[in-house]
């Protein structure tokens, strides 16, 4: 009998939830994270070195002609803006990345990028899934599934972790709750409810676990369901990590004053920092949102505030990677649904338009060559020219990457087969 019959994902984890709150005193919700996956496969594929992933999502597409793929001879498209040259010759960026254009030689920049959906909902839910958005099946996360491939680094902390990001993009979809990211909002609050409160003492904190064990097994014994199992399991590793010496990892108090400073001080910024402590400490896959890219009306005040805090916290966590030798086995993405029209809508303020047929993404670290330019687009930046990259070659890519088998096929509780990047396929041209 399943005690769940119509229960969505998220009933059940709240269940846990729930349950936690009632008999321990503490919330574990948050800590419903990626867990420990099966034994990664016997074939893995040859790839690039990295372990880790930092995932930065620019949310609400990404304006490719004012950052990473300017075109300075063409006035009429580029505005307000201008390009202004890098540490790698041949590759100009928009002059709101001055940071940026200095760390260049450990980046790869895919000027040609392109997408079949153009609205923000299914254009994030592609990016973040490979898969079309479906209203008869939740796919899971890229998150999820490099998880689910690659295994846990490390055995008490979450795999997958998001940080400022949008629950509905970060789930374990069919692969089930235990795949999906550990929520974080403010990055200097950390993983929120993982302590014991001070009311409960340690006697009366243990006295709570044996009665939960207890009604556990009498629960697990009537209902030997699949589903109960797996919270089960949740809850088993919930307690570990509260237990854990490393749940250190996410108290940013821990960083020098000047290191935070170097980052900068707003949330995004703090949330590269706290994605680079995860790293270091063993999480698989960590993701930070920056929201605020849907430059419709005013796009050139816009992208200028929005790349201000982009701009030095992501050159910050690519030169401490870089020093501590970390940039090798950490893929450092820069990813967003779609870019954003050559045309500036003089009616919106000098607005742009969604643009899915060609934007830019970057890739940095985990064997990607740096200072090296991929694609290219015409010369108003409205198509591609050469070297189109999909959004599921893209998240190839990072499968690739990472050495996880990008063509394994993995079949649904339907019994349908997915992979984790739908029929892409990697741009081994970039490894080197």
């Amino acid at each position: 009998m399943n005690p769940f019959p119509k229960a969505d994902e998220l009933t059940r984890r709240q269940f846990v939830s729930n349950a936690a709150r009632a008999y321990l005193g503490v919330h574990l919700f948050p800590m419903l994270g990626g867990t420990l996956a099966s034994a990664a496969p016997a074939t893995a594929a040859k790839g690039g070195t990295a372990k880790s992933v930092i995932y930065l999502y620019m949310s609400g597409g990404m304006s490719h002609l004012d950052t990473f793929d300017p075109k300075p001879k063409n006035k009429s498209v580029m505005g307000k803006t201008e390009a202004i040259p890098t540490k790698v010759d041949g590759v100009m960026l928009g002059n709101h990345l001055p940071k940026t254009a200095e760390v260049m030689d450990n980046v790869c920049v895919i000027n040609s990028m392109n997408s079949t959906q153009g609205a923000h909902e299914q254009g994030a839910y592609t990016m973040h899934t490979s898969y079309a958005l479906r209203g008869t099946i939740a796919h899971p996360s890229l998150g999820a599934w490099v998880v689910k491939q690659g295994g846990r680094i490390h055995p008490e902390l979450p795999g997958f972790v998001a940080i400022d990001s949008s629950p509905e993009h970060v789930g374990g979809g069919f692969f089930g709750a235990k795949y999906s990211a550990a929520l974080i909002g403010s990055p200097d609050e950390g993983l929120q409810d993982s302590k014991r409160p001070d009311a409960v003492s340690p006697e009366d904190f243990d006295r709570r676990l044996s009665l939960a064990d207890r009604m556990n097994s009498q629960f697990h014994n009537r209902y030997p369901n699949a589903d109960v199992k797996a919270y089960e399991e949740l809850y088993r590793e919930a307690i570990a990590l509260m237990k854990s010496k490393d749940l250190s990892a996410f108290d940013l108090s821990r960083e020098s004053a000047a290191t935070r400073g170097l980052y900068g001080s707003g949330r995004f910024a703090q949330g590269c920092l706290l994605a680079r402590r995860l790293v270091e400490n063993g999480v698989r896959f960590v993701e930070v949102q920056l929201g605020g890219w849907d430059t419709h009306v005013d796009n050139f005040t816009a992208v200028a505030g929005r790349c201000k805090e982009f701009d030095q916290a992501y050159a910050a966590l690519i030169t401490d990677l870089a020093k501590s030798g970390k940039l090798k086995d950490t893929l450092v993405v820069v990813a967003t649904e779609f870019g954003r029209s050559p045309e500036i809508k003089a009616e919106h303020k000098d607005g742009r338009d969604h643009h899915p047929q060609a934007f830019s993404c970057l890739l940095a670290g985990g064997g990607i060559k740096g200072g090296v330019k991929h694609g290219l687009t015409d010369s108003s930046g409205g198509k591609v020219k050469e070297g189109l990259v999909s959004v599921q070659d893209f998240n190839a890519t990072i499968a690739y990457a990472l050495a996880l088998p990008y063509d394994n096929i993995v079949m649904s509780p339907t019994k349908r087969p997915f992979k984790i990047a739908d029929k892409g396929v990697p741009v081994a041209s970039l490894f080197g």
